[in-house]
């Protein structure tokens, strides 16, 4: 059971990676990673890979084979061919008709088994539901979530005496206790001021990477809120399968207590970055990229924290500001690469002067 959870979390592990768009129609090609597109494996087509898909539809066709692991979010999955590898449906729809060569993991979905269906392994479900037809044939074991636990008869309790009446307590004066709006405001301003500083420390060691990551941002916020929001959706589940390991306990804190925090924080001094730039261009002045970062990271935070003061609406904003900021920096990978389907700044090269 260790080993399909592993293999399960490197499936999933697999949508953190920032990659261009697949061609539907290119079997053999290795792996598939699609976002919001459909995908259809042909008759007596063969993929040699994993596929996954986010928000789209799959169907594998009948004499179709896929040598790999399936991976699919929010979406119905069509087998009528033959999967060898591992299926995996969080919140969709799987019907099976073909030849399943591996385990199936279903959660919060539906999935049916025709009278044609073949499942050499064995299929978990968590919050799903799993019909099947006369016919259908599954070597191994169907778990439908966790097993009703027996409890034992407990013993009657013995009658209690009857409990002298309590005497009247006076009433003790209420205590109103009024929070003073001043201390968000500090609170707003001190957190401000601690990031911009570390954004200015990381103007003197990164600014090529923070670069990047704001060009990527200005250039597709849409598609870095994205990532942003699929990263937010896809690590708690990750986290939650590496922690079950046990082995992957040490990764996981790693990644919820330094990794996924100082990704927002790079992509917010990132954005810091941008407004600081603008800012002094707007004011027709020519500051040191660290002191422009600083200030440009400090405006963000405190109109940031100021506007989450704001009720009912405060939060959304912020939420979608950190979202942007932190797909910014999952599609370049810290900066250190270039942004899918982006293309790099022209610099302009100055000749050294005579």
């Amino acid at each position: 059971m260790r080993t399909k959870i592993t293999t399960l979390f490197l499936l999933l592990a697999l949508l953190f990676l920032p990659t261009s768009g697949v061609h539907a129609q290119s079997p053999n090609g290795g792996d598939v990673f699609l976002l919001g597109q459909n995908y259809t494996l042909e008759s007596d087509e063969t993929l040699d890979g994993s596929l996954a898909v986010i928000g789209g539809n799959v169907d594998i066709e009948k004499d179709a084979v896929i040598n790999g692991d399936s991976v699919l979010i929010g979406g119905n999955l069509q087998i009528d061919g033959t999967a060898n590898g591992s299926v995996v449906l969080i919140g969709g729809n799987l019907e099976i008709t073909g030849e399943i060569n591996g385990d199936v993991v279903l959660i919060g979905g539906q999935a049916l088994l025709t009278e044609t269906a073949v499942v050499d392994g064995d299929i978990v479900t968590m919050g799903g539901q799993v019909d099947k037809e006369p016919g259908a044939e599954v070597t191994g074991q169907i778990v439908n979530n966790a097993p009703p636990l027996d409890v034992p008869n407990v013993p009657n309790v013995p009658n209690v005496p009857n409990v002298p009446n309590v005497p009247d307590v006076p009433g003790v004066p209420q205590v109103n206790v009024d929070f003073n709006p001043l201390w968000g405001v500090v609170n707003v301003f001190t957190r401000a001021l601690a990031i911009a500083a570390i954004g200015m420390l990381l103007t003197l060691f990164l600014q090529p990477q923070l670069d990047r990551v704001a060009d990527t941002i200005i250039r597709q916020p849409v598609m870095a809120g994205s990532f942003g929001l699929l990263t937010v959706i896809v690590a708690p589940v990750t986290l939650l399968i590496m922690v079950v390991t046990i082995l992957l306990i040490p990764v996981a804190a790693i990644v919820a207590f330094i990794l996924l925090p100082m990704a927002w924080l790079f992509g917010m001094v990132s954005i810091g970055q941008e407004i600081g730039d603008r800012f002094t261009k707007a004011i027709n002045q020519s500051w040191a990229p660290v002191l422009s970062t600083g200030f440009g990271t400090f405006l963000l935070l405190l109109i940031g924290g100021f506007v989450e003061l704001i009720p009912c609406i405060g939060w959304l904003i912020s939420i979608v500001v950190s979202l942007i900021a932190l797909g910014g920096v999952v599609m370049t990978w810290f900066g250190t690469r270039a942004a899918p389907g982006s293309t790099p700044p022209v610099v302009e090269q100055i000749p050294p002067a005579s």
